[in-house]
């Protein structure tokens, strides 16, 4: 007799991770986000307010979108709450910063996603984490 599992509750509440691709998918994201923040000029001041060394920045982030998107909270269980804000009081965001992020991270995405609703969700989502992070005024 086979037995039927049902998804995690916040897989049920979020299924942009298995959308996605879990895992895998997951890794490819944040791998081609931070290669385009090297590539993109416009990005360039975005990428100087990272160590020159990217490992320990992806795995963080993987972590953190792990949860964020639906799948295992890696970054809770790791390091603890997130506490967003507080980990990027230390680098001056403002909407520049915002939207070089948003640009690098729009690029991975529509690379990865054929879906125009998931990838218009996604991005939207996204959109309002970076948003919320602007530290900055004008």
């Amino acid at each position: 007799m086979s037995t039927i599992q049902t998804p995690s509750p916040s897989i049920a509440a979020n299924p942009h991770y298995g959308q996605l691709g879990g895992e895998a998918g997951l890794r490819q994201l944040v791998d081609r986000f931070y290669q385009l923040m090297g590539e993109i000029p416009a990005a360039a001041e975005l990428r100087a307010m990272h160590p020159s060394n990217l490992t320990q920045a992806k795995e963080r982030l993987f972590m953190f979108l792990s949860g964020w998107m639906g799948g295992p909270p890696l970054y809770s269980q790791t390091i603890g709450p997130p506490r967003l804000r507080q980990a990027h009081l230390a680098f001056p965001i403002d909407s520049r910063t915002r939207d070089a992020w948003m640009i690098c991270m729009k690029q991975a995405l529509s690379e990865q996603i054929d879906d125009p609703a998931f990838l218009a969700e996604i991005t939207a989502s996204f959109f309002r984490t970076a948003d919320f992070l602007r530290n900055q005024s004008e």
